[in-house]
């Protein structure tokens, strides 16, 4: 019998990490990518405390135009069969557009948007082939408004929720589901949260840890579900569209935020 694997991206550290750990309890191979070598390391550890369960990992740059397809013809040359594809990898700046190199934004769009929605493109046909599958992808609450010195963040992030759920439509009925998770504050390095705030965050459940996100997004995967929205105080985030925008430029020019 061939071994099921699932592939998840940016693994080396935090959530993507987490998400890896979630799914070998569940008794998946591996195939965990970033572009950091920590990669390694990583999956050594993951093997340790898993030992049944087979772990592959890969250095590769998913930010650059034509990752999706390098990273599927990799898996193909390996036969290795990929029944659950987690779009994870990210990058975040909390920082004006235009005070952002043109390096950093097209790295962000490539990342956030074609290099998940390629891999999407060819693993899905695979499992389209199979009637089985699962997609996950890591959207974020900021999806929902437009939001300053995060136009790109926010922006991309959009693409990923709503690219999600067209695709929960379009391949529910060929046995595959699609699942986007969009969290709020997350307690990982990524969004560079003063110590002090991470501990009142934690404390009154606004922020939350990463492994608790990992499991509630493969949860919410395996129950079939579209969307997921963790936690109380992300979903009242929902309250901010509502401001107008005149409110905003003043909160903006009063450097109130």
């Amino acid at each position: 019998m061939s071994k099921i694997y699932a592939l998840v991206t940016g693994a080396s550290s935090g959530i993507g990490y987490e998400y890896a750990v979630a799914l070998a309890r569940r008794h998946y191979s591996l195939v965990m990518v970033s572009n950091e070598e920590a990669i390694h390391e990583k999956a050594e550890t993951i093997r340790r405390e898993f030992p049944e369960v087979e772990v592959l990992s890969l250095v590769q740059d998913l930010g650059i135009q034509d990752a999706a397809k390098k990273l599927y013809d990799w898996c193909r040359e390996r036969n290795l069969e990929v029944e659950v594809l987690v779009n994870n990898a990210g990058v975040y700046h909390d920082r004006d557009f235009l005070d952002d190199s043109p390096a950093f934004n097209q790295l962000i769009m490539n990342l956030h948007m074609l290099t998940p929605a390629m891999l999407a493109y060819y693993f899905g046909g695979d499992m389209k082939a199979r009637r089985r599958g699962y997609v996950l992808n890591m959207s974020s609450v900021t999806s929902d408004y437009g939001i300053q010195r995060m136009s790109t963040y926010a922006s991309t992030k959009a693409f990923l929720r709503y690219f999600s759920c067209s695709l929960h439509i379009e391949l529910r009925q060929h046995g595959i589901i699609v699942t986007c998770v969009r969290p709020g504050a997350v307690a990982t390095p990524l969004y560079s949260i003063s110590e002090r705030a991470m501990r009142l965050g934690l404390a009154v459940g606004a922020i939350i840890r990463p492994q608790a996100l990992a499991e509630k997004g493969i949860k919410a995967m395996f129950k079939g579900k579209h969307e997921i929205t963790p936690g109380f105080f992300t979903r009242i985030l929902g309250i901010v569209p509502c401001i107008p925008i005149g409110v905003l430029r003043l909160i903006r020019r009063r450097g109130w935020f």
